[in-house]
């Protein structure tokens, strides 16, 4: 029989308030304390990180404070840069691209609630993975939800609430964000 950890990352109904989970959020909240309690410069700042996430590419920059789930499951590539205040509920696997920029506070949730009352009282959850392409560009206060896919090279307006995936080379805005021109059109401004 699978442990909640298991059916967690692979997106089944799990229970969050399992002991392992539990034991594996609190490992994370003591590091983005420890990570919180640095200042630019420090060299603890790289050891937390690779300690915290999944995997944290060359030349990465995260502006301290972040907010996880679990940080195992978020993995960087090299030269992605998410700045502060970034909230990355990792319940399910998140792919941040080389290259890929995220303005302050914004949110890529991969955590989410069964739609139907019953389950959902009776505390199961359920994930769906994020995956954010390179050189994609995440404007301040954006939400990303489960299961979305970024596309390379992609522009997500600020505040925008992504609900559907974006293609590469996209540009979206709004709520729920909608296309609004491709890379390479003239700016509709």
């Amino acid at each position: 029989m699978p442990s909640e950890l298991q059916k967690m990352v692979a997106g089944e109904l799990y229970r969050p308030g399992d002991p392992e989970l539990a034991s594996a959020r609190t490992r994370a909240q003591a590091l983005m304390q420890q990570y919180g309690a640095t200042i630019l410069g420090d060299p603890e700042r790289d050891r937390i990180l690779r300690a915290l996430l999944g995997h944290y590419g060359t030349s990465s920059v995260i502006r301290a404070p972040v907010y996880v789930d679990y940080g195992w499951n978020v993995f960087l590539d090299d030269g992605a840069f998410l700045n502060f205040g970034c909230v990355l509920l990792d319940v399910c696997p998140i792919h941040i691209g080389a290259g890929a920029q995220i303005g302050p506070y914004a949110q890529i949730l991969t955590a989410d609630h069964p739609r139907d009352a019953q389950t959902r009282a009776s505390g199961l959850e359920f994930g769906r993975p994020v995956s954010i392409g390179q050189n994609a560009w995440i404007g301040g206060g954006a939400i990303v939800l489960p299961g979305v896919t970024v596309g390379d090279g992609a522009v997500i307006g600020a505040g925008a609430v992504v609900t559907r995936d974006v293609g590469k080379g996209e540009t979206v805005a709004g709520n729920p964000a909608r296309p609004i021109r491709r890379t390479g059109a003239p700016d509709p401004l």
